[in-house]
């Protein structure tokens, strides 16, 4: 769209709309393409009929009028996430989901990462995208701890043989540290920790080992850990931990790219 009035100035970083609307923290980006279509949203006065349009911080932006946001620092929270909530911002199985349980006066955030229905524990909440996918990346490298219970015979070797990594269904998955707590009768509780953190991979693995889950709680992302944050409650990380753990230039790239 190199002849469109909208596209960006020379010199200026480009971004799609949609990315931009969805970092200004006013919808995801799906929204916004529905937005788009329905006629919400204008850059420089005219209304766009398409999402296929670059800006950048030189363009007059507007949704329903109004100018976008400042944008905000990026931050961060723990979050205590009950079992039976969707981690995702509309189902459509209409079934409930984190963020309608959030306090209504948190900004628009997104997961880190996601918990399935009936797992429970610590999910990292930022407003950031970039930050958001920063803690995601393999290469970030974080240790993700678990505490699991499953119903079965455990076998001990079978567990510490999974740090070699394992492939299942056809999907590899990288080391797993986990070991036997304690077993009751038909039931058993495992330390887990990993790093790659892929889909339903712990449910995935331990049921390969012939062991049914029936309860996964998530300890720790990282440096954050759950502790003592009650079931349902929200905390936010302080900007010092925050800038801490990520380096405080690296908090500070992450922010400049925000604003851009």
């Amino acid at each position: 769209m190199s002849a469109d009035p909208l596209d960006a100035a020379a010199g200026e970083r480009a971004e799609r709309i949609a990315k931009v609307l969805a970092r200004a923290g006013v919808c995801s980006r799906r929204d916004a393409e529905r937005w788009i279509a329905d006629g919400r949203v204008s850059v420089d006065g005219r209304v766009l009929t398409t999402p296929a349009v670059t800006v950048t911080t030189a363009n007059d932006i507007r949704v329903d009028g109004k100018p976008l946001p400042a944008a905000d620092r990026p931050r961060l929270w723990r979050y205590h996430k009950p079992a039976g909530l969707v981690t995702s911002h509309r189902d459509e199985k209409g079934r409930p989901t984190v963020f309608d349980a959030l306090p209504k006066d948190l900004p628009r955030l997104i997961s880190v990462g996601r918990l399935d229905l009936s797992s429970e524990g610590l999910l990292l909440l930022t407003n950031d995208g970039a930050l958001a996918r920063r803690l995601e990346l393999p290469s970030t490298g974080w240790l993700r701890r678990y505490k699991v219970r499953v119903h079965g015979e455990v076998e001990p070797e079978r567990l510490a043989a999974l740090e070699k990594g394992i492939t299942v269904g056809g999907v590899g998955y990288g080391p797993i540290r986990a070991a036997l707590e304690r077993q009751q009768a038909s039931n058993a509780w495992i330390a887990i920790a990993l790093r790659e953190g892929k889909s339903r991979e712990v449910r995935r693995v331990l049921e390969y080992l012939g062991l049914q889950v029936t309860r996964l709680i998530r300890l720790s992302y990282g440096p954050f850990q759950l502790g003592n944050l009650a079931r349902g409650a929200v905390d936010e990380v302080p900007k010092k931990v925050l800038s801490d753990q990520l380096g405080t230039s690296r908090a500070a790239t992450i922010h400049a790219n925000r604003r851009r």
